[in-house]
């Protein structure tokens, strides 16, 4: 049943992305919506389950090596799988969570034009970046919007995380981006 729910929902926004682009729907627009949904899922989330289970009623913890600690996975990780989940079913569009100061070195900016719009989005909090870049011979329109510490779970974890180059984030800032590509060709 996950599959399948999962397979849907990937199919919606693939449908969502085709349809869009046959009706003439700019790529901004187009971003912008599955922005909306990726960012209420992501907040729900850490709010509802990570905040709520971890700080608020201390009933269980978060945990990168959630299956080992017998734990909820980290807010960045759920984001993640579904990212991957969405790479499997479909190449209409990717998103990606990234940062400047990841604390998984792999969350850094790849491109760039990555470098460039998470720079844009922490100086400019609240404020989206686009661009287009060409990658492996493919044009792609790349949004990035910023991704805030929503809750004390969010700024616990990032300031106390022994790989985190940062230690100072407060609830509110600018943790990092979320990056959206759609192939423009």
């Amino acid at each position: 049943m996950k599959r399948r729910s999962l397979s849907m929902v990937a199919l919606f926004a693939t449908l969502a992305t085709a349809v869009a682009a046959s009706e003439g729907v700019p790529f901004q627009r187009v971003a912008d919506m599955l922005y909306q949904v990726m960012s209420a899922d992501r907040e729900v989330y850490t709010r509802m389950v990570v905040q709520r289970l971890t700080i608020d009623e201390e009933v269980l913890t978060a945990s990168e090596h959630y299956d080992d600690d017998l734990a909820l996975p980290l807010p960045s990780q759920m984001f993640r799988f579904g990212a991957e989940r969405v790479m499997d079913e479909t190449d209409e569009f990717s998103y990606s969570l990234l940062s400047l100061a990841p604390i998984n070195k792999k969350s850094g900016p790849g491109t760039p034009l990555e470098k460039e719009g998470l720079e844009y989005v922490a100086d400019n909090p609240g404020e989206n970046f686009y661009g287009e870049e060409d990658l492996g011979g493919d044009r792609y329109f790349t949004a990035i919007y910023p991704d805030f510490a929503v809750v004390e779970a969010c700024v616990t974890c990032h300031n106390s995380h022994k790989d985190s180059p940062r230690r100072d984030l407060k609830v509110g800032e600018v943790m990092g981006g979320i990056v959206i590509r759609i192939p423009m060709d």
